[in-house]
């Protein structure tokens, strides 16, 4: 699913106008309908509701849906936000369509702001996408009033005062609301995390807008649901054999953090290597063999940490740094494998934080190398940002220049490609924000390079996996309860 920007969806709309043709009424009113549905999926009518409408295009919108919530029993008002003598017409149209069954409110100044009981939904229809400067006037009291108060809030499409595709200032307004329901594709402003709070849960609808469009338009942003994600999976063939699926060679463990390891290896048979060598230390031998039998092992000649390069002559891919330790033997370890590699490789945990303060051994990765740094372990690779808007251009400009798939762990986690694009995930929930997760999803990334997956889909496809299996496991267990071995035990499609 792509991702768009204000410019785009704008010319997406009017294409659609011109090109199916329909009046731009029309498509107001098919997305009105369409919000519409979703809503009474949340809301049954017991429910009173409150329309809070801007003079734009949004506000029409918000005009259009009281009128259809009222046709189908719900008990409606309007408010109309007098900030502009100035109104679209689709707005002026969707205003006389009220007739005598809805008559509006006006808001003029703070003292005609309602007092609405706790059970009334309000919809927010203030203002839409297009916003471009920051909020204030009586636009501003109003939403601060709607925050105040305890009532849930719908947002119609974006919430009011939230920019689309650019970062807000923290001196700006914004509606917090429950829920928002948007039009036809995503807002990049919905997957960052500096956003959360004025986006709350949100929804796409279908409203029908021009199909040719989308496909011809480009875009770096996208996101992958369920559908993008099957697309790349390789189905299995009736002859195949463990052969055919690969050997991955999972470098990871140090004395006191074996369970990374094991965690690690664990997800990548569950996600169908057809075979793993675990190398480990000395002193993790035993819990290799006795933890993950299905796995080979190999040890090192340290007892507590990994200094030397294992055999990688029989690998397809290979996964290291899941509880590695950051020893100076351990080190130079990586940048052998880095210049030993001929096939791809995944760094995590302990060998990006090698890279961190070894940065000339990022010259070396092999073109295509898989990166999944969290946060924190981000900042330390590439620096500071001032907003997540920031990083993920940072991000993309690191990924570009050492031509590198980076995995930025989180919500909605962003893989980055070397040319620019940026995928975010759909799946995955708090109930994974414990230790041992980012090692499972390494090992599930491996285990897709070892089967000859391009790197670029064994990122997407590892991460909607990952994701998947821990919304999987948080069903099963609860999101407080669930931990990394949950995880892998959900794996699977």
């Amino acid at each position: 699913m792509k991702i768009f920007n204000v410019e785009q969806i704008r010319a997406m709309d009017a294409h659609t106008i011109a090109h199916e043709p329909i009046a731009s009424i029309d498509l107001m009113e098919r997305a009105s309908q369409a919000f519409v549905r979703c809503f009474c999926n949340q809301y049954v009518n017991t429910r009173p509701v409150a329309v809070f409408c801007g003079k734009g295009n949004n506000g029409g919108d918000g005009l259009a849906i009281a009128r259809i919530l009222s046709g189908c029993g719900y008990d409606v008002q309007v408010f109309i936000v007098e900030y502009t003598l100035n109104a679209t017409e689709d707005f002026r149209q969707n205003l006389s369509r009220l007739g005598n069954h809805l008559t509006p409110r006006r808001i003029q100044s703070e003292n005609d702001l309602p007092a609405l009981p706790k059970q009334v939904v309000c919809i927010d229809a203030l203002l839409g996408s297009g916003l471009s400067r920051p909020v204030d006037g009586l636009l501003r009291i109003v939403i601060s009033y709607l925050n105040e108060i305890p009532n849930r809030i719908v947002a119609v499409d974006i919430a009011s005062g939230l920019y689309a595709d650019q970062p807000n200032d923290p001196a700006d307004i914004i509606i917090k609301p429950k829920y928002t329901i948007t039009f036809q594709l995503p807002k990049l402003a919905f997957l960052l995390p500096q956003n959360a709070e004025y986006v709350g849960e949100w929804h796409v609808v279908d409203i029908g807008l021009s199909a040719e469009y989308i496909h011809n338009t480009e875009t770096p942003y996208h996101f992958t649901d369920k559908p993008e994600a099957e697309k790349r999976i390789k189905p299995r063939q009736k002859f195949s054999h463990k052969g055919t699926f690969g050997h991955a060679v999972l470098i990871a463990g140090s004395f006191g953090k074996m369970g990374a390891a094991v965690l690690s290896a664990k997800a990548c048979l569950r996600s169908g290597v057809g075979l793993l060598t675990m190398h480990v230390p000395a002193r993790g031998y035993e819990i290799a063999q006795i933890s993950v039998p299905e796995a080979m092992t190999t040890v090192d000649d340290a007892e507590k940490h990994i200094g030397k390069v294992p055999d990688l002559s029989s690998a397809t891919a290979i996964g290291i740094g899941p509880g590695l330790g950051q020893d100076a033997a351990t080190a130079k370890m990586l940048e052998k494998v880095l210049e030993q590699a001929k096939v791809p490789i995944i760094i995590d945990a302990d060998a990006l934080n090698i890279l961190s303060t070894n940065q000339h051994l990022l010259y070396k990765l092999p073109a295509n190398t898989i990166l999944t740094p969290h946060p924190k372990e981000f900042q330390r690779l590439a620096g500071e940002s001032s907003n997540e808007f920031e990083r993920l251009a940072i991000a993309r400009a690191f990924a570009a220049r050492y031509k590198v798939i980076i995995c930025l762990k989180g919500a909605n986690t962003a893989v980055i490609l070397p040319n620019g694009e940026v995928h975010f995930n759909a799946t995955g929930n708090p109930g994974m924000a414990t230790g041992g997760t980012g090692d499972v999803l390494t090992g599930v990334i491996t285990s897709l390079l070892a089967q000859k997956y391009d790197p670029a889909d064994a990122a997407i496809l590892g991460v909607y996996q990952h994701g998947l299996a821990g919304d999987r496991a948080a069903e099963a267990r609860g999101q407080t309860a669930l931990i990394a071995s949950d995880v892998v035990e959900h794996l699977g499609w």
